[in-house]
């Protein structure tokens, strides 16, 4: 499914938050995490793709695992 990068995170003061329990290339992150740029999950920087569409998967546990980018 297509989501919105601010359906899945929030940024504040240049700080990315997980509003959801997210999944990509086999690092999971949970709400309560922030991290900024240059900061890479399982090589992916995902403050690159603020503002973007992500293609995304939802697990039957409520996580979701980032497919792509738009």
């Amino acid at each position: 499914m297509r989501v919105h990068f601010d359906e899945l995170f929030s940024v504040q003061n240049g700080m990315v938050h997980p509003k959801v329990p997210v999944h990509i290339n086999g690092i999971t992150m949970s709400p309560g995490v922030s991290f900024g740029g240059g900061v890479s999950f399982g090589g992916v920087d995902l403050t690159q793709f603020i503002g973007k569409y992500l293609e995304v998967d939802k697990t039957s546990d409520g996580v979701y695992v980032i497919k792509g980018v738009y």
